[in-house]
Parts: structure tokens; sequence; C-alpha cells
């Protein structure tokens, strides 16, 4: 069987190559260009680019590059951006999957002639009942299951996520023992790929008119009185305590932001609680649109936060949804994902939206 797998020069896709290998599969490298991070003085291609295609050679691959540059910038960056100046949190990587990383997978799957696809994820795939479902990785730690919730039925069927039973100290173990010792001693991959720093420098770079567009704001308190100055509402997000420049008796939190005042309101840890939250956009794997799982589920409304038994309910305006949660959570961020399980199934997800008027529906 040939199988087409996702290089991105780091350990977890060299690891991939390696394993299917040797399970006698005929494997075929396509590293994605999407952006040009990495690029150094006199180099064409970026360092990762290069360090795929010298790998691949290594372990006697072919190898293709996808330069996706365009694509990328906008279906991933342009939206990306976008969402911040829509006083939202945007996970970029959830939206990048399906659309942009598994899609160029595919098609150049049925290019090259490749039966499956291969990535390095922590997260597995399992077929129940004729529906396809992503599972979670054996590494708590590192499971990225969350990330690939809107995977369509095709997309995971073709997939195979060959380190998903295994922990990253495995992984590093098998290429330290299959001759790729520096290799497996890289580090990690950056958060989201096209930022080598934070986000609201990576926004003054994109938009070098947002401080003159938007401008400094007010932090106001929850009854509305202003309580200081900000630097505009994209650059705070909810939950965060650090950098406000705001000295305060306590510890201050923001608890939401308002595009269309520029004002960002700030409060106390406990005011940040909630045992509910509005839901759009959401989707259940096998199921069709209005469709939805019964019973208690748990849901994660951020990567990496602890699962929270809940239970949904469609609420009667358009597209909206109600996670009602049998624990409070701090920091319900609109704009982030809520994803659900059920016996370490994904079985779906939604994007949290705003969480104004949410009083009438509890």
């Amino acid at each position: 069987m040939k199988v087409l797998v996702g290089m991105s020069g780091g350990l977890d896709s060299t690891a991939v190559c390696m394993l299917l290998q040797s399970q006698g599969y005929q494997v075929v490298g396509l590293t994605i260009r999407n952006t040009d991070i990495g690029l150094q003085p006199g180099q064409e291609e970026p360092q990762y680019v290069v360090e795929a295609r010298r790998l691949a050679a290594a372990l006697g691959i072919e190898h293709h590059v996808a330069d996706e540059r365009e694509r990328f910038d906008r279906d991933v960056e342009v939206p990306f951006a976008q969402a911040w100046l829509d006083g939202l949190t945007p996970n970029p990587c959830i939206r990048c999957n399906p659309m942009f990383k598994f899609a160029i997978l595919m098609e150049w799957a049925d290019r090259l002639g490749c039966d499956r696809i291969a990535t390095g994820h922590y997260a597995g795939t399992e077929c129940a009942d004729g529906v396809w479902y992503i599972c979670r990785g054996a590494d708590a730690r590192k499971d990225q299951s969350y990330f690939l919730y809107r995977l369509s039925q095709q997309q995971i069927e073709r997939t195979m996520f060959p380190i998903g039973g295994m922990t990253k100290t495995q992984v590093r173990a098998f290429l330290a023992d299959n001759g790729f010792e520096s290799k497996s001693a890289d580090g990690e991959s950056m958060e989201v790929c096209f930022i080598e720093d934070d986000y609201r420098a990576w926004l003054r770079r994109r938009m070098p008119q947002i401080d003159s567009l938007i401008g400094p704001g007010k932090f106001v308190d929850s009854e509305g009185h202003v309580i200081g100055a900000h630097q505009g509402y994209p650059f705070y997000t909810i939950g965060q305590r650090k950098g406000l420049k705001v000295a305060f008796g306590e510890p201050r939190y923001v608890l939401r932001t308002n595009p269309p005042k520029n004002t960002v309101m700030l409060g106390l840890p406990q005011d940040l609680e909630t045992d509910c939250m509005m839901v759009s956009d959401i989707c259940f794997a096998g199921m069709s649109p209005g469709e939805y799982p019964q019973g208690v589920l748990e849901v994660m409304i951020r990567y990496h936060s602890r699962p929270v038994p809940c239970h949904i309910e469609k609420i009667d305006a358009a597209d909206l949804w109600m996670v009602r949660l049998h624990e409070t959570v701090q920091a319900v961020t609109p704009g982030q994902y809520a994803v659900f399980y059920n016996a370490g199934r994904v079985l779906g997800g939604a994007m949290i939206t705003s969480q104004r008027g949410i009083n009438q529906y509890r």
C-alpha cells in the first residue's frame, strides 16, 4: 500500500515515515510550504522544507513540495486576523486541518496514486456502525484529537496516525534507536506555525494600520465604569491577567471585549466562572445538521482544558446551541472551540460564540 506522509521536517513526521517503512508500506513524503518562517538569508526555501527534503533523502523515499503560501494566507491567516478584529480569540489549527492541510494531502494522494495519507498527530481513528471517529492519542499530554474534530468522514477514513498509540518519549526513543539520535532531540514545534512570537506582534506586522484604525480604548468594570486605558480590544483575550498595565489592589482579569465601543471589561476570577455556554456552527461525526447526540458528553472548551461532563440542547434562535455544564469552568472564550467526547471518541464540536443574552436561556 502506498501512503503519502505530511512531512514537516520535525521528529514526529520523521518517525511516521520510519514506522510505515518498517511495516512494509511504500512511503511518499509531501511538505506543504505554507509560510516562509525559517527562511535564512540566501536561501530559496525555508529551513523546514530543506530539512524535510534532507530527511526524505536519508530515508530513501520520494519527496514533493507543495507551494501553498497563497492558499494558506487566504484560507487561514486572513480569517485568523479578521477574527481578532471581530473580538474573538481564534484557533487557526481547527480551521486549517480540514480546509487546508488534510485537503491538500488528499489532493496530492490522488495525484500520486497513494491509497492513504498519514500525519504525525497524536490521535487515532475508529469506525463504529459505519461512522468514522477521531479518537484520543495514547499520550494524554500530547493528545491532538481536539484539533481534528472537523475532519470529514472521507478524510478520517483515509488517514493513518501511526504514532497515535505512542508517547512522545517512545517516539524520541524510536528515532534514537534507529539512527536518528540528533533528530530525536529536536524541540517542540511552535504552537501556531506561522507566528514566531506573540500574536499581537504578528497582528501589527500583518496590519500596520491596526493601531491607528482602532486606537486606544477604555477598561471598564462590570457596571460600565471606566477604570483605565488599554491599547485596543484586539490585543486582549478572555481570562488574560498579565500585560494589562493597570495596577489595582487585587488581580483583575479580562471578562469580555466590546469591539464597537473598543472597551475591555475587567473583573475578578469568580466573574469568569460559568456552568453554561452558547455555541454555534455545530457538527457531529456521521450526523446531519440539526441532529445531536443525546445524554451526557464530555466537553473541552480549549486545548488541554479539563474535560467536563455536559449535555447540549438546541436554542430556538438560528444556529445557537446551549451547552449545560455539570461543573463550573472558567474563561469561556468566544472564538475558541467546544469539542465533545464520549469514551475517548471525538463526537463533534462547535465554535464558542458570544455569550451576550445567555441569561434568557438559562
